[in-house]
């Protein structure tokens, strides 16, 4: 466990926090004038290790050998030449600081930190962290780590799960929910949609499976990671038989067969180290995916038609109504499939980089 104080003052400036690993979600962007939660789990602390937020450079300023040198294998829009490593934290563990109103930004409902840092530390007036809670972004907390250090906390230590503990016990996140809207004229707002969390992993995953197809047709199983995957994974590729087959596998699940060639495994939700398997299938391709949503792949929880507990009496007719489900196909969100496949060596190869291409012209319509 840590706290994390000033390096100008000294004062804290959090809760005790204990590391996990940065969600998928964290630079996600979503829909227009969406009401996002929180990003973090209160009492948690993820570092980023890319900059994020401004000062920015367009690409054509870019040297490709920095480019690559800080990981970024294809062209992208801009840069950050912000500090790297920020920890992310919930705005509820915020202590000792204050907005700055001058470092608003250009946002239309709450802050964007496009300013650079919009707290500064009560006690001394350095500015030590950027605060995020617009409309279709995730609301958090990035204290900056050039001016802000983490110091650790005597006698208190976080659990760490097992990937057993993990697999028996770990939080399902749902492929389906609510996402409410900031109110207009006619108030507030909600309608059904594909989880935002769910996209994200989607456009993370993808970029993935698209590396470990060699340029080859790729079959996952059926049902809700069909869905998911398969309808981009037949538009991006070519076509014909599958000639590579991805399976989920993880903890608690069957060994895969021999010869898979692709697995859909677990990422842990505090150290961040992907799931391996040993034995025949420790050479497939891992792709990685987010505890909550493998754990809803591997055993989707349906809609009960009888109550959890008991039976429903003779003659008493069930009316509520069937979960609701979104109108439209699911789509891997783009940011987050352009942001991980830039950052894979591979998107050299030309028929990667035909696909990004491809992407940044607008002609994968539909997919994300």
């Amino acid at each position: 466990m840590f706290v994390f104080v000033c390096a100008g003052c000294g004062a804290e400036l959090t809760t005790p926090l204990s590391q996990v690993s940065l969600p998928v979600h964290a630079r996600q962007k979503y829909g227009n004038g969406a009401q996002l939660p929180v990003l973090m789990e209160s009492g948690t602390f993820a570092v980023d290790p890319d900059p994020w937020g401004g000062p920015w450079r367009m690409w054509a300023e870019i040297d490709p050998g920095e480019a690559e040198a800080r990981g970024i294998y294809a062209p992208v829009y801009a840069l950050s030449d912000s500090a790297p490593g920020a920890s992310v934290i919930a705005p509820g563990d915020i202590r000792g600081t204050r907005l700055i109103p001058e470092k608003r930004g250009g946002a239309c409902c709450g802050l964007d930190g496009a300013d650079g840092p919009n707290m500064a530390c009560e006690a001394c007036d350095l500015p030590v962290a950027t605060r995020v809670d617009d409309c279709s972004l995730w609301q958090a907390i990035r204290l900056s780590s050039d001016v802000v250090h983490r110091v650790p906390v005597d006698g208190i230590h976080a659990v760490r799960h097992s990937w057993a503990e993990l697999a028996e016990k770990g939080e399902k996140t749902p492929p389906f929910e609510p996402i409410a809207t900031w109110g207009g004229r006619s108030g507030s707002n909600h309608y059904w949609s594909w989880s935002p969390q769910w996209e994200a992993a989607a456009g993370q995953a993808l970029a993935h499976l698209l590396l470990a197809s060699q340029g080859q047709p790729v079959e996952v199983p059926g049902g809700l990671t069909e869905d998911v995957f398969q309808r981009a994974l037949d538009a991006l590729l070519p076509g014909g038989p599958p000639k590579r087959r991805a399976v989920l596998a993880g903890p608690g699940q069957p060994a895969p067969e021999a010869g898979v060639d692709i697995l859909l495994v677990p990422v842990h939700p505090q150290t961040g180290r992907t799931w391996a398997p040993a034995g025949p299938t420790a050479s497939a391709y891992l792709v990685p995916l987010p505890l909550g949503v493998w754990l809803w792949l591997v055993s989707p929880q349906p809609h009960l038609p009888v109550p959890a507990s008991g039976r429903i009496p003779r003659d008493v007719l069930r009316d509520d109504p069937l979960p609701l489900l979104p109108n439209y196909l699911f789509r891997a969100d783009r940011g987050t499939f352009q942001h991980t496949l830039v950052r894979l060596p591979a998107v050299r190869s030309p028929w990667l980089r035909t696909i990004l291409e491809n992407l940044t012209q607008g002609t994968s319509a539909g997919l994300f």
